[in-house]
């Protein structure tokens, strides 16, 4: 939709229902406001769901080759 025309179906209403225009177009804005925020990770969500080996760091049978 056009602003033009946006602009011109708002300025022919009357006072009172302009007034209800514009609170529902706050409460739009605040309600995008509140799907944007992202949500923060918790410290330790995770815990218990990655497992590491205990030879993690040693060296690979593949590269015995390159000593």
């Amino acid at each position: 939709m056009e602003h033009a025309h946006l602009y011109s179906k708002i300025s022919s209403l009357p006072s009172d229902i302009k007034s209800e225009v514009n609170d529902f177009i706050d409460f739009l804005m605040t309600k995008r406001r509140k799907e944007v925020k992202k949500k923060k990770p918790i410290f330790g969500c995770a815990k218990g769901q990655i497992y590491i080996s205990p030879d993690f760091d040693e060296p690979l049978d593949d590269f015995n080759e390159y000593k």
